[in-house]
């Protein structure tokens, strides 16, 4: 082959730059005369194929291979998905994470109840990481069970728990926990509630005592007698019975509970702790704790839900939508201002209901699937009944359980599981006054 010295050699040479490929151009050979006949036309002299363009000529045939083989990694990389740095980073996390066997000092304190305290991460986020249930609960699977949540048998189980741990106490140091009710008022829902605590108490062993006034009481003598459990050392909680008479100031009657023992969690350092992802408070509510209790115990992972909780009270909603939050769902809150709130409920995976209002939640409010818990209980008068009334719940039960995948019963629903977080929570003072893990 007869080339002249001025020519140029075509080629294209493939670099791989962080996975990918950037060809890249050098000097060409356009038209090469290979005839005999073309190259006398064109007056030019044959000679032999020097050295650089035969290695140039070399350089071409490696490049046209190069570029098939890398147009080949090419299609591979993009059929094959790469994780983000965010993926990578939260990965290596969790690895590190399940490295270790034995959770540190700080895993161990810290309550289920409270859920995990993640980091937000915004891409991707987080699936699955919810804490496991206790050993003795196995999530439920609401396809293979009737769509009933049984309340009452899961608070038998908490309170059998705290039957035992009440007996150790007892067989150990020789004491055991002490709960002071204080009931203002006639209201015959509220004296069936304190009734019932009360015999919870004496099923588990913890010492109970019961203060009750009427309903034109000075202000000043329900302090004073929040005041003198607050310095009874066998009193380990302290319950002041809602709602008060409209005279009264609740906040200034509910701050003279000792912080140590504000069983309820109502206390504003409790609240604020409960706000604080980064802090643990002495006590949580004990109806918004029970909400999660049964939540937990149905084996449902709130971690990445969308739950609408109706009521903003400081009782069961505020509070309820601050620990909804540390188990990371998306919460959205639901107020008598709240316009359409129909159109939030049916987009809700979870709708719990703690607005005070009979059969406020229709049928029509929700979604085929949706999980309810029904903290509402109204008392209904019914003059056939045993007491005079039955008590009903925010949302009317016949239409929701037609397209609800698992509903909360009222009564046996929230309510036995709230009972049995007070003896809960009771318990937990009296360990922590006695100085017992």
């Amino acid at each position: 082959m007869f080339l002249p010295q001025n020519w140029f050699v075509p080629a294209q040479v493939c670099h791989i730059d962080r996975m990918r490929v950037r060809p890249f151009l050098v000097p060409v050979i356009r038209h090469a005369p290979t005839s005999g006949a073309q190259r006398e036309s064109r007056n030019i002299k044959p000679r032999s194929l020097s050295l650089p363009l035969r290695w140039i000529a070399r350089f071409v045939g490696a490049g046209i291979a190069m570029r098939a083989l890398v147009c080949r990694i090419n299609r591979e990389l993009a059929a094959t998905p790469r994780p983000s740095l965010a993926l990578r980073s939260l990965g290596s996390r969790f690895s590190h994470h399940h490295h270790h066997d034995s959770p540190t000092k700080k895993e161990k304190k810290r309550s289920y109840i409270l859920g995990l305290d993640l980091p937000d991460i915004w891409s991707p986020p987080p699936r699955s990481t919810s804490p496991s249930p206790p050993s003795s609960q196995t999530p439920v699977d609401f396809e293979l069970i009737p769509t009933i949540i049984n309340g009452k048998l899961i608070a038998e189980e908490i309170r059998s728990g705290i039957a035992k741990e009440v007996c150790q106490m007892k067989e150990t140091i020789s004491k055991v926990p002490g709960l002071a009710v204080v009931l203002v008022g006639q209201r015959r829902d509220s004296q069936t509630y304190v009734r019932y605590k009360i015999k919870a108490c004496q099923e588990v062993g913890i010492r109970s005592l019961s203060a009750e006034l009427p309903d034109d009481c000075p202000e000043d003598e329900v302090v004073n007698t929040v005041l003198s459990f607050n310095e009874d050392p066998s009193i380990h909680g302290i319950l002041v019975q809602l709602p008060l008479p409209q005279h009264m100031n609740e906040e200034k009657i509910l701050n003279a509970v000792s912080l140590e023992k504000d069983v309820d969690g109502f206390h504003p350092l409790n609240m604020g702790n409960l706000a604080l992802r980064d802090r643990e408070p002495l006590f949580i509510p004990c109806a918004a704790k029970a909400c999660i209790e049964l939540l937990f115990r149905s084996g449902v992972d709130l971690m990445g839900k969308n739950v609408a909780v109706i009521g903003r009270s400081k009782v069961v909603g505020l509070p309820l939508s601050l620990l909804l939050q540390r188990h990371h769902a998306t919460i959205s809150i639901i107020h008598a201002f709240t316009k359409n709130p129909e159109d939030i409920t049916r987009e809700a995976d979870i709708v719990i209901s703690a607005a005070g209002v009979a059969n406020l939640v229709r049928g029509s409010w929700l979604k085929k699937g949706t999980i309810v818990i029904d903290v509402g209980t109204n008392p209904i008068e019914d003059p056939s009944s045993e007491h005079g009334y039955y008590l009903s719940g925010d949302v009317c039960f016949e239409e929701a359980v037609q397209v609800v995948s698992a509903i909360t019963p009222v009564p046996g629903g929230v309510g036995p599981v709230t009972i049995a977080m007070l003896l809960s929570n009771t318990l937990d003072s009296a360990k922590r006054a006695y100085g017992l893990s």
